[in-house]
């Protein structure tokens, strides 16, 4: 029998030298094969929805640089879009999405069928399963009740976000709501990514940053672990990343809390901090700024360095601590898969 690949073990609590690398984003924009291919779909939702286009997305940084896990190449809306909402990508403006007003307006379609309406994505998983490295890991993906939630709200993506916190401050119950609804049709379509051949899942809360800790704790712990704990009860075993992105001196209470296998960093997460704070064998994955990668030079190969040795002996995958950026020098990408593969 074939040895797992080095980023689920990592991800099952043993330390691997050298740590098993992928980045966040690296199915995208700084790729000359993923705009050749993006330029062959209607739109970015119809991408998402082509399983050939989206696995070939998928496969395209597995090709290139030998990364340890693939990212499944889809979008965090496509839950909204699924549950009844309508959803658009505009050039320039970003995601569009069909605003409610209460928790209920997310009611029009049961969580169950809206995940199957996902089907073309569980084809994504199967064909990027089948094609896939034996050493690779498959990662599926969506984002966390907060994050999806909060575009449900504002409408959109480009806004300073207050209409959502001031739901969870005045509107405390009818979040509540919201953030279920969107947990229950996520626990299934996550379930199906798994079915389909996914190794680990990844919940994004990308927009946990700068909440107060009593709605943290309401908006994105509380949630989150009643996620986690729904696909247990479905029988889904894999590890479960958690990235809540800016959680700061939150991140304790979140590991301890939420039921999640592994943390993501973000690019703020300070070494010292996070090993004193999380328990010993917790894995960890980040935390590289994208922007120094977009940089490069000496300081890109020290931190890239710092960031190997500070986790060393800790359960760690080298990522970013946010998405690659589109102007990413390929170079710059080999350079850190150098560092960490040859020293």
């Amino acid at each position: 029998m074939s040895a797992k690949p080095k980023l689920i073990q990592v991800l099952e609590g043993q330390p691997v030298s050298p740590p098993p690398v992928w980045m966040m984003r690296q199915a995208g924009r700084h790729l000359p094969e993923y705009l050749e291919l993006r330029a062959r779909a209607k739109d970015f939702l119809d991408f998402c929805y082509t399983p050939s286009m989206a696995a070939e997305a998928t496969l395209q940084p597995i090709r290139r640089y030998g990364m340890d896990g693939a990212i499944l190449f889809a979008d965090i809306l496509l839950i909204l879009d699924a549950m009844g909402l309508g959803v658009k990508f505009e050039k320039g403006v970003g995601p569009i999405v069909q605003q409610i007003e209460t928790a209920s307006d997310l009611a029009s379609v049961p969580p169950q069928q809206a995940a199957d309406r996902l089907s073309p994505v569980y084809e994504t998983v199967s064909r990027v399963k089948a094609a896939l490295p034996a050493e690779a890991a498959l990662i599926g993906f969506a984002g966390s009740p907060w994050t999806v939630g909060l575009y449900a709200i504002e409408g959109r993506g480009k806004t300073d976000k207050s209409m959502a916190w001031r739901w969870a401050h005045g509107k405390p119950d009818e979040l509540a709501g919201v953030l279920d609804r969107i947990s229950d049709a996520t626990a299934y379509y996550m379930a199906a990514q798994v079915e389909a051949g996914a190794d680990a899942l990844m919940l994004f809360d990308s927009w946990a940053e700068g909440l107060p800790d009593n709605i943290f704790r309401e908006v994105i712990i509380k949630p989150t672990q009643k996620l986690v704990a729904r696909l247990r009860k479905m029988g889904i075993d894999v590890p479960i990343i958690g990235f809540p992105r800016g959680a700061a001196a939150m991140l304790p209470e979140y590991v301890e809390t939420t039921g999640v296998t592994a943390v993501g960093l973000d690019t703020a997460a300070v070494p010292s901090f996070v090993n004193a704070a999380l328990p010993a064998g917790f894995p960890v994955q980040g935390h590289l700024d994208p922007l120094l990668l977009i940089e490069g030079g000496e300081r890109l190969d020290a931190r890239v360095r710092e960031l190997i040795s500070a986790y060393e002996g800790r359960p760690h995958i080298f990522n970013l601590g946010h998405g690659i950026r589109p102007e990413t020098p390929i170079a710059h990408v080999e350079r850190v898969l150098d560092i960490i593969r040859k020293g």
